[in-house]
């Protein structure tokens, strides 16, 4: 279960006093402690109840250029600050089921019912609406095959704060009752994109895909394909002695597939002279 903070009753600050708070602060995400204690500024946040509309105005006038630009979400997610080192600043929209947006697309986009862990810290806060809800579980950090332990159903609640511990916490988020939208402080450092993060199938108690993928690895099979001979060397040295056992997989893949098509393309040696 998420652990339930205690969001202090100090009064709304705006956006810019929280990324000002943020960048002056030195809490490492990964001090699990350290990080929970920047929840109350989040809270902060959340009483303040027009900033969030006031960017949404700016921004539908402004043709959604700031998102478009800076978001890689998606239409979920409101991006209030851009990755910038330690923090990520976001609001998350969560329709009903019975609002359009849901009847015409389904569940799916909003990733409903799709359990799953996270490589990184966050906070959440219940800022507009009765809340999503959440069937929750917990995973053993050192043992993500083991199958994740039933905690128990509950949403957020208007007003409450919460912090989704880095590989342990899993969720199944659910529809609210009604529209409803969180705000969340995300924690980042360097080593993230090499902290696996998980989708887990429930019914059988197992994995059911890993979701992580670090931008380096995009780029091994082109130097293993294209690179010729020094790509090779590259992807090889990788699938030896890189640090992570999911890039020394990927490069082994990428190796064998480019050989592969190597031996495929050459040209067969005729049986005459």
């Amino acid at each position: 279960m998420p652990r339930l903070i205690d969001p202090g009753v100090a009064p709304a600050i705006t956006l810019d006093e929280l990324v000002d708070a943020l960048d002056s602060s030195t809490v490492d995400p990964r001090d699990e402690d350290a990080f929970a204690a920047l929840g109350p500024l989040l809270a902060q946040l959340g009483r303040n109840p027009t900033f969030l509309a006031d960017l949404a105005i700016a921004e539908l006038k402004a043709r959604c250029a700031n998102q478009a630009r800076a978001n890689s979400y998606g239409p979920q997610v409101f991006l209030l600050r851009p990755p910038a080192g330690r923090f990520v600043l976001r609001a998350n929209f969560w329709p009903a089921q019975q609002d359009a947006v849901v009847r015409a697309s389904g569940e799916a986009p909003f990733f409903y019912g799709f359990p799953h862990d996270h490589n990184f810290p966050f906070l959440t806060y219940g800022y507009l609406g009765p809340g999503y809800w959440s069937d929750y579980y917990e995973r053993a950090p050192d043992d993500p095959a083991r199958a994740p332990r039933f905690v128990g159903r509950a949403r957020l609640e208007p007003g409450q704060l919460m912090l989704y511990r880095m590989c342990r916490d899993v969720h199944a988020q659910l529809p609210p009752d009604a529209f409803s939208v969180s705000l969340n402080i995300l924690g980042q450092h360097p080593a993230s994109p090499w902290i696996d993060q998980y989708r887990f199938d429930i019914a059988r108690g197992t994995i059911a895909a890993g979701l992580t993928t670090a931008p380096s690895e995009g780029l091994v099979a082109l130097a293993a394909h294209l690179g010729g001979g020094n790509g090779l060397d590259l992807i090889d040295h990788l699938a030896c002695r890189h640090p992570h056992p999911r890039m020394r997989a990927t490069a082994m893949a990428a190796l064998a597939s480019a050989r592969l098509g190597f031996s495929q393309a050459a040209p067969a040696r005729s049986a005459i002279g």
